[in-house]
């Protein structure tokens, strides 16, 4: 087995119509495997795609075009021509509106993937509704799920909707289209909902509630902080750890390193006394600090591992063996994944201006020098 020459999408063109959250996270998931992705943001640039979303925004070109304008839509047609996908992030219809809808685009390329990222989807009573993360994990079960017993659900960041169930669904429909585009089978529409995606994340939970062994009762259920062995812990010196000792081998091991009574691990999922345990466990993680806790544990059949704030994941060890994360203009990031051979399939590059490519990649698109010139000088086009 040699390792790979190139990356495993290189040779793609993703052309993306510039939004926030899932859509350019699924955008850098495609770059990041060497898809080549053409990034058309609004002249200017989207105020709301400043603040966090940089590292989303790496390793592609940037063509800035107001698709108001009259000769807007016709840039990004053009564009479709010679690409493999679109990616686009509008309420349903807006596409349509304004000229870049599949219809329109797919009739320049008939073998084209018309990747659509919405919340809701493309059909429904609320299709056409306002919504974010939250509201999607909120109407799929998943933040219903999510918190303490008897306390308000907790939102998981913005991780399980926008990411998951949203950018990462949308990378993987996009590469499911092109495969069987390429196989003959032609373009296709790929209706990317967030409801959908994250739905499909809790497909073992509909399994478990379908076996009766789920709790809709909130931090009750094993996975959900019901469980004394699967729950995080603070430390004499206030941080926390995470403990997952589900496998009674992984307990067994638990308690050995931390001195437990036997009575615990003989009686690990008996749920009457689920609380009681959970006061030992802690009461024992309570006397020592997270780095002694660290030292204990390392090397150990367990399931523990510190709960790191961000600023000290990168440097934890495991990550810099592994290089999990990279730096690129002097900013941390995490590495492409997943990874080939062992190694991650590209170096990123960091995100560059909207516009910074624009004749660029008009002239690569067949654009002539004439007409790039009456582009940016009609407004259409913005050079940056």
């Amino acid at each position: 087995m040699t390792a790979p020459s190139r990356p495993p999408l290189a040779g793609l063109r993703i052309v993306e119509l510039a939004g926030i959250g899932p859509g350019p996270f699924a955008a850098m998931m495609l770059a990041d495997m060497g898809a080549e992705v053409i990034s058309v943001d609004r002249p200017g640039g989207n105020p709301w795609a400043v603040a966090g979303h940089g590292i989303m925004f790496r390793s592609r070109r940037h063509l800035a075009v107001d698709l108001k304008a009259h000769g807007g839509a016709e840039v990004i047609r053009r564009l479709c021509a010679d690409a493999d996908g679109v990616i686009e992030t509008f309420r349903p219809g807006v596409a349509e509106r304004l000229g870049v809808g599949p219809q329109d685009c797919l009739a320049r390329n008939p073998d084209l993937v018309y990747g659509r990222m919405t919340g809701w989807g493309q059909s429904g009573p609320m299709a056409a509704l306002p919504g974010h993360d939250i509201n999607y994990i909120a109407l799929s079960g998943a933040l219903h799920a999510i918190g303490r017993a008897g306390q308000a659900p907790v939102p998981p960041l913005n991780l399980v909707g926008d990411f998951g169930g949203g950018g990462m669904l949308l990378a993987f429909g996009m590469v499911s289209g092109i495969l069987a585009a390429r196989s003959g089978g032609g373009g296709r529409v790929v209706d990317a909902a967030m409801i959908d995606g994250v739905s499909a994340l809790m497909a073992m939970f509909h399994s478990y509630r379908a076996e009766g062994a789920f709790s809709e009762e909130r931090g009750t259920h094993l996975l959900g902080t019901g469980a004394w062995f699967y729950d995080t812990y603070r430390t004499r010196d206030d941080q926390w750890v995470s403990i997952g000792a589900i496998e009674p081998q992984f307990l067994a091991e638990l308690c050995d390193v931390l001195q437990l009574p036997d009575e615990l691990r003989d009686n690990q999922f008996d749920t009457a006394l689920w609380d009681d345990f959970r006061e030992v466990l802690a009461s024992r993680i309570a006397a020592f600090d997270r780095d002694e806790l660290d030292r204990m544990f390392a090397g150990r059949n367990t399931c523990y591992a510190p709960v790191l704030p961000l600023s000290d994941v990168v440097t934890h060890p495991h990550h810099v063996e592994r290089g999990t994360f990279v730096e690129v203009d002097g900013i941390p990031q995490p590495a492409p994944a997943p990874r080939f051979h062992g190694a991650p399939p590209t170096s990123p590059t960091a995100r560059r201006a909207p516009g910074a490519d624009s004749r660029a990649v008009l002239a690569a698109a067949g654009f002539s020098d004439e007409e790039i010139a009456e582009l940016v000088t009609e407004g259409v086009v913005a050079t940056g």
